[in-house]
């Protein structure tokens, strides 16, 4: 069972808000979630919304069409109502108003869903979308919102503005009666959400009741599943930042950046936290700095390694450009420091607050030089838990950058999962070869071994160097050939151990065993994990490889994986398939099909079961997909 769900607004309207707490009372009621939040690049006004699929078992993705539209806006009803399947709701209100009047709305998007509207033989007014709704056997809800907020204000005599901006919960509390669920559950919802805002919560949970009250019949009448106590409701950013408090961060720099910032300030506010580690509880602190620019915050993040203490710093594409010389030269230095890196729309500014992928070789050549770093790719928020505990341990264990990539798909969406899906036993802080020199005069920082791997002494334990310029054992600079051949060598093998150390499944993540598999990374993974099951039903059967980590390349993995396989597609959120095109590089091999989009917005489960098809029915090469607004 699969129900898509949408809510739009003005940016500052609380739509955000809005769709949290409706998931959290769907999550409360038994029910699987995974939302995804889409929004401008602005403080207010502009229009955002959020997307969220309710399921009775967990879910990846969200679908391009819904079968309910929430709205409580002109905007929202004509961004969206070529994607609603079933209902929408709406405000009487609005009726008479036409789309080139709204003055928020994208002049490429009045146009386009105009032209749908227009070919269809309708006119351009929110009346007229009604009517081609309810000719496409979609059914149109009114609600008079006005008539609600007059009659909050009457009960609570506040001021018309405060209550005005009570329309979001209007909306969910109607979405939540057409489910079909006790109205305790978002009743406790609003009172959690609004707990520090006493003020508001009466409004909030008038107005959902009298949005509740607005709906008389239960669309879908879905019953309670029990829940037994293990699940918990995390976006992309939170996990990350628990993930690396699992893993023994100590110390995080940050330059405020999209979608980078929420990290951190989560950390910020959550800065002494009990957690259990190695089964054992225990208190610990995180030092959080907001830095003047990104270049302080690599660099003050690698001071902090060469302490002792686990760091890290958290960026978006130009705040990583920025970063390129402070990770060569934690490179040169051999510091293990963590940079998560939050890939959105580019080049550029580009799209701030949309997704992509076309960062990935950028990630894996930052910097000036060659030198060893770990780069490993996150598909899911299960896998960003525990790959920023392994990112931590591999920078240590290697003494070397590792760099965390994370998109915006995912750090900006949330979903219910089981909590045993992330804190596993195979988890633990691995610290490295640290070493507490009993002739700190003589100590070696760099020192040449077999596996390239020094010991590592913290600053204050013993006498040690560190400079830009290539060195000697000692640390001391040197350009001899002989030295640089040496030293330059040390630094380049010792990346193996960082393959040593993870299991395979954290390499690479292998589904099904067909003859036409998706070969993905990143954010795609969840529409793939959902569209296996959707094409399987339909008999299409597909597999998928996904490469999680990329330096260094499990290239002997990958080879066996696809060996013998007829179909090889490639899928990403790019225009070049750069994940296909290092696949090639490393393996010498191809894709025979490509999925691709760099439209700015995830891949969405419905339109990768129709590009699946159309490859493997037409042996179509290349699909382009532009879902999403």
């Amino acid at each position: 069972m699969n129900i898509g769900w949408l809510i739009g607004g003005a940016q500052g309207a609380g739509v955000d808000t809005a769709a949290n707490i409706f998931g959290s009372a769907v999550a409360k009621s038994g029910y699987y979630i995974f939302g995804s939040r889409e929004y401008f690049s602005n403080i207010k006004g502009r229009h955002s919304y959020f997307s969220l699929v309710i399921s009775n078992k967990p879910r990846h993705s969200v679908d391009a069409r819904v079968n309910i539209l929430a709205t409580f806006d002109a905007e929202t009803i004509f961004q969206h109502f070529d994607q609603v399947s079933e209902y929408m709701l709406y405000d009487v209100a609005l009726k008479d108003t036409d789309i080139f009047k709204v003055r928020t709305i994208e002049t490429e998007i009045a146009e386009d869903q105009a032209d749908i509207l227009k070919k269809a033989g309708y006119d351009t007014t929110v009346s007229e979308v009604i009517r081609y709704l309810n000719d496409n056997g979609v059914k149109t809800i009114p609600i008079d919102y006005g008539k609600i907020m007059r009659n909050i204000i009457n009960i609570l005599k506040m001021d018309s503005f405060s209550v005005e901006r009570a329309r979001n919960m209007v909306c969910i509390g109607a979405s939540f009666s057409m489910l079909g669920f006790d109205k305790k559950y978002i009743e406790n919802a609003v009172s959690s959400a609004f707990a520090k805002k006493k003020e508001f919560m009466e409004l909030n949970r008038l107005a959902v009741v009298a949005g509740m009250d607005a709906i008389l019949e239960k669309h879908y009448e879905l019953e309670e599943l029990p829940v037994d106590g293990g699940r918990v409701q995390l976006d992309g950013n939170t996990i990350s930042a628990l993930g690396k408090i699992y893993g023994g961060l100590r110390f995080q720099s940050y330059y405020p950046i999209t979608p980078a910032s929420d990290e951190s300030t989560y950390l910020e506010a959550n800065q002494i936290l009990e957690v259990n580690t190695n089964k054992k509880s225990a208190k610990q602190g995180v030092v959080v700095l907001q830095t003047e620019d990104e270049l302080a915050a690599i660099n003050s993040a690698v001071g902090a390694t060469l302490t002792g203490a686990r760091a890290a710093t958290a960026t978006s594409g130009p705040g990583f450009s920025l970063m390129n010389e402070g990770i060569s030269w934690a490179g040169m230095n051999e510091a293990p420091v963590l940079i998560t890196y939050y890939m959105r729309g580019s080049p550029s500014t580009g799209l701030p607050t949309r997704s992509g992928q076309s960062e990935l070789k950028s990630a894996l050549n930052a910097g000036h030089g060659e030198f060893a770093r770990v780069v490993i790719a996150s598909g899911d928020h299960n896998e960003i838990f525990g790959d920023a505990v392994n990112a931590l341990n591999m920078a240590e264990i290697c003494q070397t950058p590792a760099i965390h990539i994370i998109e915006k798909t995912l750090a900006n969406s949330y979903s219910v999962m089981e909590r045993s899906g992330l804190f596993s036993d195979k988890l633990s802080i691995k610290r490295g070869k640290i070493v507490y020199p009993e002739e700190p005069e003589k100590y070696k920082r760099f020192e040449i071994t077999e596996d390239g791997i020094s010991g590592r002494a913290f600053l204050g334990h013993a006498k040690m160097y560190y400079t830009g310029d290539e060195h000697n054992e000692y640390g001391h600079i040197s350009e001899s050939p002989r030295n640089r051949t040496a030293i330059y060598e040390k630094r380049m093998k010792k990346i193996k151990k960082a393959s040593d150390y993870l299991r395979d499944e954290e390499k690479v993540r292998i589904i099904g065993n067909s003859d036409t598999v998706l070969l993905t990374w990143g954010s795609p993974k969840g529409a793939i994990v959902d569209a296996i099951e959707v094409l399987a039903n339909e008999g299409i059967q597909i597999g998928m490889i996904q490469v999680r980590l990329f330096s260094p390349y499990p290239a002997g993995l990958i080879k066996k994986a696809v060996a013998g396989k007829k179909r090889i597609i490639a899928v990403e959120n790019n225009y070049n398939a750069q994940g296909a095109e290092i696949f090639t590089e490393q393996t010498g091999m191809s894709p025979t099909g490509y999925i691709l989009k760099w439209n700015g917005r995830p891949i969405y489960r419905d339109e990768l079961v129709e590009a699946v098809k159309e490859i493997v029915n037409k042996n179509s090469r290349k699909v382009v997909l532009n879902g999403g607004k």
